[in-house]
């Protein structure tokens, strides 16, 4: 009876392990795939400058120094007013105000006295969105008249970037798609399910211009702005199953 009851044991645990392993064996199993990336890209005339500057002023005090700047954003803040710039299109950001300090020469005896406060900095700076693109170059002219002596940035964007995004994505899945069926039909194999997909899409970076005090231009004549063109780049990374 114990040796019927050894030999049944026995034959369950290898049918067990015989489960196992087949079991293991099923899941490791994986089909041979193909992974690639592809590109599109579409270009359109931007409809829109978002203007980035500031306001730089300094004095003797911490209050004065506010009051210098304070008066010149808002002469500025009123001038884009005037010129059709909507408040919700006007921010204001980086707001600031540093001691300037003098730093004394160390004493003979070694000693080195204590920094003196000389004046005071206040810094603000303004985005603006400026949603009829031909009026950019005066509204910056108006802006470094009105005291804008302080950084710069011009991007050239667009209101609606959707129906560009969808036709580079349209672009790039193609493209992909063209060079696995290139790569596929070199190596006598086919091209299954797509079995994992992603993007990543970039959009046109800021454009740097000169500083305020440094622009030179005419006080009749606006500064002179060639928006030219976005480019909307979209890349896939895309993966198949492929058979032999």
């Amino acid at each position: 009876m114990l040796k019927k009851a050894h030999i049944t044991f026995f034959s369950i645990l290898v049918s067990t392990l015989l489960f196992t392993t087949q079991h293991s064996f099923s899941d490791n199993k994986r089909n041979s795939t193909i992974s690639l990336s592809g590109t599109g890209s579409v270009s359109i005339a931007p409809d829109m400058a978002i203007l980035s500057f500031g306001v730089v002023k300094e004095a003797k005090t911490a209050r004065e120094a506010l009051d210098a700047n304070n008066k010149a954003m808002a002469s500025i803040i009123e001038a884009m007013d005037d010129n059709g710039i909507e408040e919700k299109d006007l921010q204001t950001s980086g707001f600031n105000i540093q001691p300037r300090y003098f730093y004394p020469k160390r004493k003979p005896d070694g000693q080195q006295p204590a920094p003196e406060i000389t004046g005071y900095v206040v810094s603000n700076n303004l985005t603006v969105r400026i949603r009829k693109i031909e009026k950019a170059g005066a509204i910056l002219d108006l802006s470094v008249t009105l005291g804008i002596n302080s950084g710069g940035n011009i991007q050239f964007t667009n209101s609606d970037t959707s129906s560009a995004l969808k036709e580079a994505r349209t672009k790039a899945v193609k493209n992909a798609l063209e060079k696995a069926t290139t790569l596929a039909d070199a190596a006598n194999v086919e091209l299954g399910a797509i079995i994992n997909i992603s993007e990543n899409a970039s959009r046109p970076r800021p454009i740097a211009i000169a500083q305020a005090r440094s622009l030179s231009v005419q006080e009749d004549a606006a500064v002179p702005i060639a928006t030219g063109e976005n480019t909307y780049r979209v890349t896939v990374q895309m993966s198949w199953e492929i058979s032999q």
